[in-house]
């Protein structure tokens, strides 16, 4: 059914627990491809016992390159991609798939919904590898209610494989990976795709960002989120946050805090007030002195 390419980067147990929960709670049989990082704490091992499909190198080329990479061993229809330090609860693919047959057709682009202890849940089943408890997590899954919601550029997402080729995948100048996922709504958008659709009961429980926060460099860490605005900002000359806000009507809100609205339908043109011309002409101005001061 699905083709699910996760990313990894010497992050072996939650990437066990990530695979399981997809063996586990999938409805489909499903394909895996992994893209090892380097792979120094016995992955490769791990997957080939498995007999799951990965791709290699001896170098940690990033999250891009690396889907990129693993998507050339895409055998379905349809492309999802996924952190390695992902739970998928039951039943998360059945949800999508009935989705994408109401849509009737490939141009729209679907997440799951993911969770985490960090943003208050109404349990606690852990927050890494070692203190996880599968069983507090199944038993409470009922507790979590999310409506659709509107115009989510988040992971597991899946596309169409037509529509991940015809855009060429990730971009790969958002090394190491942040920014790669609203660059990618924005090539969507391009193509005239106006379904971005987080499908509420499609649920995926997520540790926390593992592979950012502790594999990366501090300095690295530190500048990610600057570095990969100004790539988004210099390639398509308006920043993230007025492409969420006015395109894709999710977002952050006055106090910092995500936006998610109901899902109401396929997104339109952007209402262009007073408020959009003048946020507007805020970035064109950051742009420019980006371009041409800053460089």
């Amino acid at each position: 059914m699905y083709s699910i390419i996760i990313p990894t980067y010497n992050n072996i147990n939650y990437l066990k627990i990530c695979i399981e929960s997809i063996k586990k709670n999938s409805n489909f049989a499903n394909q895996i491809i992994v893209h090892v990082n380097e792979g120094k704490d016995g992955t490769k091992d791990y997957l080939e016992s498995k007999k799951i499909d990965y791709t290699w190198t001896n170098n940690n080329v990033g999250l891009c390159k690396g889907v990129n990479l693993a998507a050339k061993k895409i055998k379905t229809n349809y492309v999802i991609y996924s952190h390695d330090d992902f739970y998928f609860c039951p039943n998360w693919d059945l949800y999508l798939y009935e989705e994408i047959k109401k849509i009737g057709h490939n141009n729209f682009f679907l997440s799951g919904t993911m969770f985490h202890e960090l943003e208050g849940m109404p349990f606690f089943c852990g927050n890494d590898f070692k203190n996880f408890d599968e069983s507090i997590l199944l038993n409470n899954l009922s507790k979590i209610k999310v409506n659709d919601y509107q115009g989510s550029t988040w992971s597991p997402h899946v596309v169409h494989k037509e529509i991940w080729n015809k855009v060429g995948g990730f971009s790969e100048e958002f090394y190491p990976g942040a920014g790669s996922d609203p660059d990618f709504a924005m090539k969507l958008w391009r193509e005239n795709i106006r379904i971005f659709k987080g499908v509420g009961k499609s649920l995926v429980y997520h540790f926390g960002s593992k592979t950012l926060r502790d594999k990366l460099s501090k300095s690295l860490q530190k500048n990610i989120g600057s570095q990969s605005s100004k790539i988004f900002l210099k390639k398509w000359k308006i920043s993230i946050n007025f492409f969420k806000n006015f395109y894709l009507r999710s977002g952050i809100d006055a106090d910092k805090k995500q936006i998610f609205k109901i899902y109401d339908g396929p997104l339109k043109e952007p209402k262009k007030d007073i408020n959009y011309f003048n946020k507007l002409l805020i970035d064109k101005m950051k742009y420019l002195y980006l371009k041409f001061i800053q460089y």
